[in-house]
């Protein structure tokens, strides 16, 4: 069996005081799309970061194709990038380029690649995501999903072993939601690439995952298919796939202590 293209061990992670992610290990197998959920809040995002390297861990360990990302020289991280690929929930599409220059540019960057064969590179990728003909657009002309397509296809333009995508499905129509999701299963069928997807649509994880991670308050609270995932018995789990309130349970003096600022209330004899 081949060693998990990533890898991550008791990760802590913490702004000041304040820690977001608690003790959070997982491995990812190759060729495996796992799906990240979690409510607002849960620190999903905080988790991406970290496997991106935008993030440093407070302790833990995050390995990305054997790389330690936390201890990773600049030239060990120039050559893992160019084998990783990210897709931003808002597009991140450089607005005063053309879609083709945005897709061209990884290339332009990371390749001595004459620009022939990079056009050819920017209109094959722009007709996986089923953008063909659209190289010379300009991102102010595009709908939203035609934004998450070329988003998808700047990521993918280097063939990478890794792609991460963050809410790529947010704020499409659902027949644009699952054409995308389509799309991001026959990448990954095709060309085997690792996938790390996060989101908060459960229609489009259920249908996409092999495995989900569901993360709240900083803390993974279940990890496994989507059977495993839906059959859950913990009421946190259900809590978020029902899109159900919990709601909060607090002690009356404790709530009047928070708002005086008092750490405890003296008792005067």
């Amino acid at each position: 069996m081949s060693e998990a293209p990533i890898r991550v061990h008791d990760l802590v992670a913490a702004f000041g005081d304040k820690v977001v992610l608690r003790n959070v290990s997982l491995d990812v197998a190759p060729g495996e799309i796992l799906v990240i959920m979690g409510g607002s809040g849960s620190g999903k995002s905080t988790f991406l970061r970290h496997l991106l390297g935008l993030l440093q861990p407070r302790s833990g360990r995050i390995e990305l194709l054997g790389v330690d990302v936390a201890r990773a020289r600049e030239q060990q991280w120039l050559q893992l990038r160019r084998r990783m690929g990210v897709a931003f929930q808002g597009g991140a599409l450089l607005s005063s380029m053309s879609v083709g220059d945005n897709i061209r540019l990884p290339l332009r960057e990371h390749t001595r690649l004459d620009p022939a064969t990079i056009d050819i590179m920017m209109r094959l990728k722009l007709s996986v995501v089923n953008l063909p003909g659209c190289e010379d657009l300009m991102p102010a002309e595009l709908s939203g999903g035609m934004i998450k397509r070329a988003a998808l296809a700047r990521a993918i333009v280097m063939d990478p072993q890794l792609l991460f995508l963050d809410e790529p499905s947010a704020g499409l129509d659902p027949v644009v939601a699952a054409s995308l999701d389509e799309l991001i299963l026959e990448l990954r069928n095709t060309t085997g690439m690792t996938i790390v997807v996060v989101t908060h649509e459960l229609e489009s994880a259920f249908k996409i995952a092999d495995r989900i991670c569901v993360l709240d308050r900083g803390e993974v609270i279940a990890l496994g298919s989507v059977d495993q995932v839906r059959n859950s018995g913990s009421d946190r789990v259900q809590a978020l796939l029902t899109r159900r309130i919990e709601t909060p349970q607090f002690d009356a003096g404790d709530y009047l202590r928070q708002l005086t600022g008092q750490s405890r209330v003296q008792r005067v004899n």
